[in-house]
């Protein structure tokens, strides 16, 4: 049996609106297809003893301000190991606090800087206009595995986004990674950041089916294909929210 190994990077703090939901969601979906799923879950101290290249899938959820700066310095410690497995393939899956972690740095509302990872060049400040938060349901248009797919997610973030050289999609309603924006998230690859709570597999089971393919695929060397799943309460779901929300827009 095919076994996805997944890192769940610090679930005791990062888990913000039922954002650990995304793993048992991966987990639910490669069961119902005979494979299997082993996480490991990280927490501040564990990077000396973590081999993060070992690792099909690096999950992190998201978090407030608050968490950041405690997980800040554990974060940046294993930044070496987390580049090697990065460049490597690994898929790497953030939400929201995880995706600010990632970029050069986030500056809360109070000024004070907390040094983000530095993989990629986006940088994250936090908007001292309290009327100027990004919160409320959210939709964005994206492609995946080759067409075009509409990603519902909840968003509700002060930090404003910038210097985003490839997003994830292009906002239909709501804000993104600046309020008002045009664009959301972050995208690679092997790469997926994003402000979308929710949890955002739950209701983009599309989505979630393209990151089981690429990880099932990076480690057999050759494409593989999933067997559909029974979405059709997802997809009715999907469907009555994206035509209230699309529609409420015009």
């Amino acid at each position: 049996m095919q076994t996805l190994k997944i890192l769940h990077m610090y679930p005791n703090m990062l888990d913000l609106y039922g954002d650990s939901g995304n793993m048992e969601l991966i987990s639910y979906r490669l069961k119902m297809r005979g494979y299997s799923s082993e996480i490991t879950q990280y927490t501040i101290g564990d990077g000396t003893s973590t081999d993060f290249s070992s690792y099909d899938l690096i999950y992190l959820g998201g978090g407030a301000d608050f968490e950041q700066q405690l997980l800040a310095d554990d974060l940046l410690s294993c930044k070496d190991k987390i580049l090697a497995a990065y460049k490597s393939g690994v898929f790497m899956l953030m939400i929201c606090g995880g995706y600010q972690l990632m970029g050069q740095y986030y500056k809360d509302s109070n000024g004070e800087k907390i040094p983000g990872l530095g993989l990629f060049d986006y940088y994250t400040v936090a908007s001292t206009n309290k009327r100027e938060r990004c919160i409320g349901n959210i939709v964005i248009e994206t492609e995946i595995d080759g067409r075009s797919y509409k990603v519902l997610g909840f968003e509700n973030h002060g930090g404003m986004t910038d210097n985003v050289t490839s997003p994830f999609g292009r906002v239909l309603f709501g804000n993104g990674n600046k309020f008002g924006s045009s664009s959301e998230g972050y995208r690679e690859k092997n790469v997926i950041a994003t402000y979308l709570h929710g949890p955002l597999l739950s209701k983009n089971p599309v989505l979630a089916d393209s990151i089981i393919s690429y990880c099932l695929s990076r480690q057999t060397g050759s494409k593989v294909t999933l067997t559909p799943l029974d979405d059709e309460l997802e997809e009715k779901c999907r469907e009555v929210m994206l035509g209230r929300l699309l529609e409420e827009k015009k």
